[in-house]
């Protein structure tokens, strides 16, 4: 459903990741992880059609990313980013029937199967009588559930979710990716979510992309659990103090 093929991203001259190839499909949820600072947002923004990449190609559902339309793209991709909303003057379901935009008429006119699919949206995360309030007044985990619910409206086979778990606590952060999970299994879609919490990602996710400047690791859970990047990547160095120059140095 996505994949990658010899792939470099960066800015500037900075080069962030290279030669990424490896692929996500259709029916499953993975996590994207890495230190702060290695590329996680500038890759998911690559791959969503938002961020420039240096070199190789993006194919999202057999098409490459070069090749797309802004509608193609639309109807192929739905991505929901890390931005607190707050929207007073708009209900949960305006905001989420803003996903139907790439299939209504020139001047956004809703369908009576527009309007059917933005209240099933509202549903399969749980916010269907929420659909008449406005968010300003509702929690983090429910104005995240709301811009899923958006991205589902979009009705795309890919989702692509940057650290949709900031700002929550532990058992909303479970209990979204739990619902991420359910909508990627029983729904057939991709999806890939950038995240700091690896309990959640190897308790709930199918594989892990984990980033390992300037590489891309990619394995199945299990098989990530048990190859050592994790420990390798996120352990924190040694101290200890040289006493013949005096130097705390790190190891």
């Amino acid at each position: 459903m996505i994949r990658l093929e010899n792939l470099t991203v960066g800015y500037g001259e900075r080069i962030l990741l290279e030669g990424l190839s490896t692929s996500f499909a259709a029916g499953s949820i993975s996590a994207l992880v890495g230190r702060n600072g290695t590329g996680k947002s500038t890759l998911m923004r690559a791959i969503t059609g938002l961020g420039e990449y240096m070199s190789g190609e993006i194919i999202l559902g057999g098409e490459p990313l070069s090749g797309m339309t802004p509608s193609k793209l639309a109807e192929t991709i739905a991505f929901v980013n890390t931005e607190r909303v707050r929207i007073a003057n708009l209900s949960c379901r305006d905001v989420v029937a803003l996903g139907r935009a790439p299939y209504t008429n020139w001047i956004g006119k809703m369908q009576p199967e527009d309007e059917e699919v933005v209240m099933r949206s509202l549903s399969l995360v749980g916010m269907e009588s929420y659909a008449l309030r406005t968010m300003d007044k509702m929690s983090d985990g429910e104005c995240q559930r709301v811009m899923i619910a958006r991205a589902l409206a979009q009705a795309t086979p890919i989702i692509l979710l940057d650290e949709p778990t900031s700002f929550l606590d532990m058992p909303n952060r479970y209990e979204l990716c739990s619902l991420m999970a359910d909508l990627a299994h029983n729904e057939g879609k991709c999806i890939l979510f950038s995240t700091h919490e690896l309990d959640i990602a190897i308790s709930l996710c199918d594989s892990i992309a984990l980033i390992d400047t300037p590489s891309l690791h990619h394995l199945p859970v299990a098989d990530m659990v048990h190859s050592g990047h994790i420990e390798r990547l996120f352990s924190s160095p040694k101290v200890y103090f040289d006493p013949v120059t005096g130097a705390v140095r790190t190891k």
